[in-house]
């Protein structure tokens, strides 16, 4: 592929894999837990540098991540590679330190609804939740990260503003977490949005965006927090996901289509395309159905 760079862009983006926990955890049928260990290796294989394992969430709320144990003690940890946790709470805590995990992510909400419906408190309250769970993280030199949901908006709410969003996510930052994801939950986000957002946090530096692609906005929305100095994407293998609590939100950024325009600027990811569009094509056989990702789909025809 030929490079074509835009002024004002960053060299290198780090990509953030969401896969193997946020794509997964949507499946309704139960993944064996031998494809998932081997579906995190095949992405190591590939160069992820980062790759959110699982998540020690209740099993009674997301079935398909009842093996999280089973799984990290499966795994061939890669030289390098970071294999972060979600953790809801200090019992998920209790099981991530237990396993010697060294980094996890807290899942908190920008809005006064969805915070009730995911995690059964006030938009206020949520922190009376993450305060111990990021202090005992620290404590145990496990680094945190944030994710801040429904940032552009929620089904139930409609807009989010843009002040309350940073209220949330500074709030989370000033716990101690190393880095905060702005998840864009049903895919409402557009470019102009994307960048008053990112604008109002004034330090792009510890921010990371994750976007869905709910109304074709995913690309167009990371090319604008890249303009705006994000350097960290989540994205997930194959476009797999969504939110098992917002019914409206459909798949995440496909890592193969954020490659593709990435490589196509000329910005390095450390990633080898084949290797991914071989794993997405690897894993739709096992899922039984096809990959959502337009470059899986315009590769896998020529081939």
């Amino acid at each position: 592929m030929t490079a074509y760079p835009l002024d004002g862009l960053p060299h290198h983006v780090t990509i953030y894999e969401v896969g193997p926990r946020d794509g997964l955890q949507n499946e309704s049928a139960i993944v064996p837990v031998e494809v998932k260990a081997e579906f995190i290796d095949r992405l190591a294989d590939a160069g992820h540098k980062v790759i959110e394992a699982t998540s020690f969430v209740h099993p009674k709320w997301v079935p398909q991540l009842a093996d999280a144990e089973d799984l990290l003690t499966r795994l061939h940890r890669k030289p390098g590679v970071r294999y972060p946790v979600l953790v809801p709470n200090e019992r998920g805590l209790d099981r991530a330190l237990a396993l010697e995990v060294d980094e996890i992510a807290v899942f908190a909400s920008a809005t006064e609804t969805f915070a009730a419906k995911n995690l059964n408190r006030s938009l206020e309250s949520q922190f009376e939740m993450f305060e111990p769970v990021v202090a005992r993280a620290l404590d145990n030199d496990v680094r945190v990260r944030a994710y801040v949901s429904m940032v552009f908006g929620d089904p139930w709410e409609g807009p989010t503003p843009i002040d309350q969003v940073v209220r949330v996510g500074t709030r989370l930052l000033e716990l101690g977490c190393h880095e905060l994801s702005l998840g864009d939950t049903i895919g409402v986000g557009t470019p102009g949005h994307v960048k008053a957002l990112i604008d109002a946090f004034g330090d792009p530096s510890r921010l990371a965006v994750h976007f869905h692609d709910t109304y074709g906005q995913a690309l167009g929305n990371t090319l604008a927090a890249l303009r705006a100095g994000v350097t960290v994407v989540d994205a997930s293998t194959g476009g797999i996901g969504g939110c098992p609590y917002a019914e409206s939100a459909t798949g995440n950024l496909a890592t193969e289509d954020l490659v593709w325009m990435l490589h196509g600027l000329g910005i390095q990811t450390g990633l080898d395309l084949d290797k991914l569009v071989a794993t997405s094509g690897w894993l739709a056989e096992r899922l039984g159905r096809p990959s959502p990702s337009r470059v899986v789909q315009a590769l896998t025809k020529k081939d």
